[in-house]
């Protein structure tokens, strides 16, 4: 198997004197798909801010390609590849939905010029394309994460780090949602997801870890934690999106 694109070794995070992740150890390959699941303040959003390189590591090792991310800025991690979509989505509220897909190819331009990739995003977000000229904070809730995910695909990235993409999302956005990242998984794209949406995340992923008071408290196979009920029922709870687990 060739190298991982991102490996974490003993990973710490503090905040001050609260040590949030502890000992950490997680990797993504290329064409492969990796869920983060867990309650509300167990360390998700934490370990994605670490991971993109906007949080400081108090212990341990991450790498991204040849890239040590404790010691290189962000910006540089973006332009290697690493795009992090975050919680809240980060659109450009004030301009149109075509002027944030051109400042994202702006940041790292293609050989191609920015209408051919402007294109091949709206074959996949075709309701971006209806709204080129819309203002960002005009869209829809899903709208916004799409074209969050949209801005990071013009940056042609390796691996995506997704922080919550489904939050606040109605059903049927939800699951369009889900099918374009399942799309993506399967053009071979990295991904790595943070997501309370217990069963779509690991209906997605190939491999899971469950964080729980920022530390690992299960791993393995996406499909064979989706099934075991002793993950369901003790770590990953009440699963808001489907009441009834036997649907599921």
């Amino acid at each position: 198997m060739s190298p991982p694109l991102l490996s974490v070794q003993g990973l710490h995070v503090s905040y001050g004197p609260i040590r949030a992740l502890r000992g950490i150890d997680l990797q993504v390959h290329a064409g492969e798909t990796v869920a983060i699941v867990g309650a509300n303040g167990a360390g998700k959003t934490t370990l994605m801010k670490a991971l993109s390189g906007l949080l400081p590591l108090a212990q341990g090792s991450a790498r991204f390609l040849n890239h040590d991310i404790h010691h290189t800025p962000t910006h540089i991690l973006a332009h290697a590849g690493m795009l992090h979509v975050p919680e809240g989505r980060g659109t450009l509220q004030r301009m149109a939905v075509e002027e944030n897909l051109r400042l994202a190819w702006e940041i790292r331009p293609s050989a191609a010029p920015f209408e051919s990739a402007r294109d091949g995003v709206y074959q996949r977000f075709p309701r971006l394309q209806e709204r080129c000229h819309q203002l960002a904070g005009n869209l829809s809730g899903g709208e916004q994460q799409m074209l969050a995910i949209a801005r990071a695909l013009m940056n042609r990235p390796q691996l995506l780090l997704l922080d919550e993409p489904s939050m606040g999302l109605s059903p049927r956005y939800r699951q369009e949602l889900f099918q374009i990242l399942a799309d993506l998984r399967d053009s071979g794209l990295g991904i790595l997801l943070v997501e309370q949406n217990v069963r779509s995340a690991l209906r997605l992923a190939h491999r899971a870890h469950v964080l729980s008071q920022g530390v690992f408290t299960a791993s393995g196979a996406a499909a064979d934690m989706a099934r075991d009920p002793a993950v369901v029922a003790g770590y990953l709870g009440h699963d808001p999106f489907n009441p009834n687990p036997a649907t599921a």
